[in-house]
């Protein structure tokens, strides 16, 4: 839910409903309207204020999508997948040889399947 999300993150980014207010340029009371789900349906323009505001998008606040995945699946990229990645950028792999690599990875494995291996 909208209030929920928009709560949380709030408390997350250790904001007060006075500072979020102050930042996005919406009234306190509108904003613990949404929170409690008093006010269901705001408009694009208070949702894009909140969202710049929370340092988030409009996404995530209705649907709990972040760039199209949702925030569970988003929790599968742990700390261990950041390192990896973070080592892998540093050294130089850029997003295409990623694809490559699980391009070849699918391949291998279609292939083995296809041996009886």
């Amino acid at each position: 839910m909208l209030g929920e999300r928009l709560k949380n993150e709030r408390k997350r980014k250790g904001l007060s409903l006075t500072k979020l207010a102050s930042m996005s340029g919406i009234s306190k009371s509108y904003l613990s309207y949404i929170e409690r789900g008093l006010q269901k349906n705001p408009s694009l323009d208070v949702l894009a204020k909140i969202a710049v505001s929370l340092d988030t998008t409009i996404e995530y606040l209705l649907d709990g999508q972040v760039g199209g995945v949702s925030t569970q699946k988003a929790a599968l990229i742990d700390d261990e997948w950041v390192a990896l990645l973070t080592r892998a950028i540093n050294e130089g792999m850029s997003k295409k040889d990623f694809s490559q690599i699980r391009d070849y990875i699918l391949f291998n494995n279609w292939n083995n399947k296809g041996l009886g291996r």
